[in-house]
């Protein structure tokens, strides 16, 4: 049995900012029972829903020297869906509404947390093969690794991986604030190490000293050793080129399913959809008060409004897009200049465009179900769930090609009657307007090929059965077997 213990600062169902607790919480339970025993530990946030506190069962305690002090260490756990969670409680660092604040804070709120994960292994009996570090939040673990945790018989064999969910977030402080606080010594703060340019950096130090470094899609494994998309580390990402991978993320396919699927009015799946999908249409033009048109088509946008999305060219091209015949769904929030971009249009095009500047859960599976294009135009993109969403859901996306989008979208080629999207490789605003254009086209003149198209995405398989399995090859390849 091949023991693997996740180490992450957000986890689903327990607590969500981003894509990191997707994989955290929902990877683990697609690895073969058989062969692997895959655990997770994360903090225990106050901010944590109370029934999922109700839940936990206390452990043990211990105290550890920590930033000049003895500090607690509380260990509970609860099992779901036949994983076992571990949490690490201290109500002095994870009290707070949210679970990620002041970044100096953070700095030594995960500092704590990565050295309390290591500590409390030989307290809870569980001693992995394989320490899985998520994000620049437990990037110190391997280092710890192979600092202070490498003499005695308990860890000595420990191999570690570091996933990078998104490499423009990195955990950058000060050098003698961050070894202050982690208490390692001068050795390790040199440019080939924790050192970046003048400043300590976490995830500098987890790629450095993992035993192998993924990142989640392909593409962008092969885009961050560039110094675009490289943010600062462009040189290690090549330097550890041999010992680096990319692969894509799932997403649930119980939750995001179309024919089972609470949230939306009118279930439907891959062998009706040309009959059923329409009425999800129809059902959110009356609610958003757009003009009521089967025919017209109708593009979807579910997304933080930031520049990473590539908002900046929905701006530039908006006026000319909107004298087409489509229609645009906007949902989610973000920087204000954006929010107030699209309540503009809503303002200005108002039978055509919606801007729904909150966020809901069911609302996104309806734009999912109900539109019959998805809009995903990135700057950069790691690995991308939307995409994946549409797919599942019938939606044909239009993206740039960038990371986990040029791997998950196959480019509709008319010629061969090929593909289950639209796709432009250019950061270029018309270059996006004509790709744009272009899927307009086929969906009013031939509209047979593009209920194929829907075929294809439908057929995909992006579930983390499909993740979990390369996983599974990787732990193998490293232990080994």
């Amino acid at each position: 049995m091949k023991k693997v213990l996740f180490v992450t600062s957000e986890c689903v169902p327990f607590i969500k900012t981003g894509g990191l607790a997707d994989v955290a919480g929902s990877l683990p339970k697609c690895f073969n029972k058989q062969e692997y025993d895959v655990r997770v530990i994360l903090p225990k946030y106050m901010c944590m829903a109370q029934k999922w506190k109700d839940q936990m069962e206390y452990i043990s305690h211990f105290y550890m020297y920590f930033c000049g002090s003895e500090k607690y260490v509380g260990i509970m756990k609860t099992e779901l869906e036949g994983i076992t969670f571990y949490f690490i409680d201290n109500e002095y660092y994870f009290s707070g509404f949210k679970p990620y604040g002041d970044m100096l804070w953070d700095i030594e709120k995960f500092i704590f947390f990565s050295r309390a994960a290591l500590s409390a292994l030989p307290v809870i009996g569980f001693k992995p093969d394989i320490v899985h570090c998520h994000d620049w939040q437990t990037g110190i673990v391997p280092v710890y690794l192979k600092d202070s945790f490498r003499g005695g018989e308990f860890y000595r064999d420990m191999k570690s991986i570091m996933t990078i969910h998104n490499l423009r977030f990195q955990g950058v402080w000060d050098i003698k604030t961050i070894r202050n606080i982690s208490g390692l010594s001068d050795y390790y703060f040199t440019a080939d190490k924790l050192k970046d340019f003048e400043n300590g950096n976490l995830l500098k130090g987890g790629i450095v000293y993992a035993d192998y470094v993924t990142t989640v899609s392909d593409t962008y494994a092969n885009e961050i050793k560039t110094p675009f998309y490289g943010e600062g580390l462009d040189g290690l990402m090549r330097a550890r080129s041999n010992s680096l991978c990319g692969i894509v993320n799932g997403i649930d396919y119980e939750e995001y399913n179309p024919a089972t699927d609470a949230m939306i009015e009118y279930p439907y799946q891959a062998d009706n959809f040309r009959k059923e999908k329409v009425k999800n249409k129809r059902a959110l033009q009356k609610e958003l008060g757009l003009e009521q048109d089967d025919k017209k088509m109708m593009i979807g946008i579910v997304s933080r409004l930031t520049d990473q999305k590539g908002l900046d060219l929905i701006a530039c091209i908006m006026d000319e897009l909107c004298q087409d015949g489509i229609q645009l769904v906007v949902l989610g929030t973000g920087e204000e200049k954006y929010e107030n971009m699209f309540r503009h249009f809503a303002w200005k095009y108002n039978n055509k465009v919606a801007a729904l500047i909150y966020y809901s859960e069911q609302m996104s599976h309806k734009v999912y179900a109900s539109c019959d294009a998805f809009l995903m135009p990135s700057l950069f993109e790691p690995c991308g769930l939307s995409q994946l969403m549409s797919l599942r859901y019938g939606t044909l996306p239009i993206v740039r090609e960038t990371g986990g989008l040029k791997d998950t979208v196959e480019p509709y080629n008319e010629y061969e009657s090929k593909g289950t999207g639209f796709s432009f490789c250019n950061y270029n605003a018309h270059e996006m307007l004509n790709t744009i254009r272009y899927a307009e086209r086929i969906y009013y003149d031939k509209k047979r090929e593009w209920n194929k198209m829907i075929d294809r995405a439908m057929a995909k398989d992006y579930s983390w059965n499909t993740s979990a399995r390369r996983y599974e090859e990787l732990y193998s390849w490293l232990l080994g077997y």
